[in-house]
């Protein structure tokens, strides 16, 4: 594939400063300079090295990208939302893993991503997850289809600039209606658990409550940092842990896995600066405990 930039202003620049201001990775420009893609200027090879002036158009070539030969195909179905040239964004289902593991290394979310780029003989068969679910939590997950849309899309990532929205069954009645958790997690000894400690690492989450109930609380959670497990994690601290939720002490009672289900993802596009929205719907088991008042 292959994407172009024009230099706009006047302050002299090399090739290399100028695709990292527009959004290009070293590690993706390091990968070109060792034969992964071409470098152009006015249509004509360049390095890193060349001078640009204003007007120039700077054009980055990539090598398309092998499958994986270490990752099985899968052609189990995708609920696919949204799809172009450069993002794929799926409802992932809750129990299938998002990428392959010693458990389960033949049916995951990436696994029916490369059947799926096999079956369209796209030119880009690699897949890359910019946002990934927990197995048991459903909802809304970004795949970017080539090296390039991951590369330009990591600063948002990394700058928690991508809008994500949950919804959260909690146990109990959470009070207040509105409130914001802000302790910091970490892991627990080596195991998968997360805990609110000291030396953990910052995390945010707001949350407002929508419908309460003597045994649980519908809630719309929006994610400003990313941790492992963050919205389980703070709301079993506030002694509200989610339905299903095993791991961290929720009741089995109503649901068999973790109440919580990412609905909606809102983020600029790097390549057409166009604001995508995306919603997923409550899946039927989280419905169901909904309609169990």
């Amino acid at each position: 594939m292959e994407y172009t930039w024009t230099k706009t202003t006047t302050a002299p620049l090399k090739v290399k400063r100028f695709l990292i201001d527009c959004g290009l990775s070293h590690r993706l420009i390091s990968a070109m300079k060792k034969g992964a893609g071409q470098f152009l200027v006015n249509g004509k090879l360049a390095t890193t090295a060349t001078e640009l002036k204003q007007g120039d158009q700077v054009t980055v070539r990539l090598d398309a990208e092998p499958a994986d030969p270490a990752v099985a195909v899968s052609t189990a179905p995708l609920n696919i939302l949204f799809e172009d040239q450069n993002w794929l964004v799926v409802d992932k289902p809750a129990g299938l893993t998002t990428i392959p593991g010693p458990t389960n290394s033949t049916d995951t979310l990436v696994n029916r991503v490369k059947g799926h780029l096999l079956a369209e003989q796209a030119d880009d068969l690699r897949p890359h997850i910019i946002l990934r679910l927990d197995r048991f939590t459903s909802g809304v997950v970004l795949i970017a289809k080539n090296r390039l849309a991951q590369s330009l899309i990591a600063p948002a990532v990394e700058g928690h600039q991508l809008d994500k929205r949950y919804i959260a069954i909690a146990s109990g009645r959470v009070t207040p209606q509105h409130g914001n958790f802000t302790g910091p997690i970490g892991r627990v000894g080596t195991t998968p658990q997360r805990e609110v400690r000291a030396d953990g690492k910052p995390a945010h989450t707001e949350y407002w409550c929508r419908e309460t109930t003597d045994k649980w609380t519908l809630a719309d959670v929006k994610l400003y940092t990313g941790r492992t497990h963050q919205i389980r994690v703070h709301f079993a601290v506030a002694g509200h842990p989610l339905l299903g939720d095993e791991l961290y002490g929720g009741p089995m009672d109503l649901i068999q896995r973790q109440a919580l289900h990412a609905s909606f993802l809102k983020f600029s596009d790097p390549f057409t600066h166009e604001k995508l929205t995306f919603e997923a719907p409550l899946p039927a088991d989280m419905q169901h405990v909904l309609q169990l008042k």
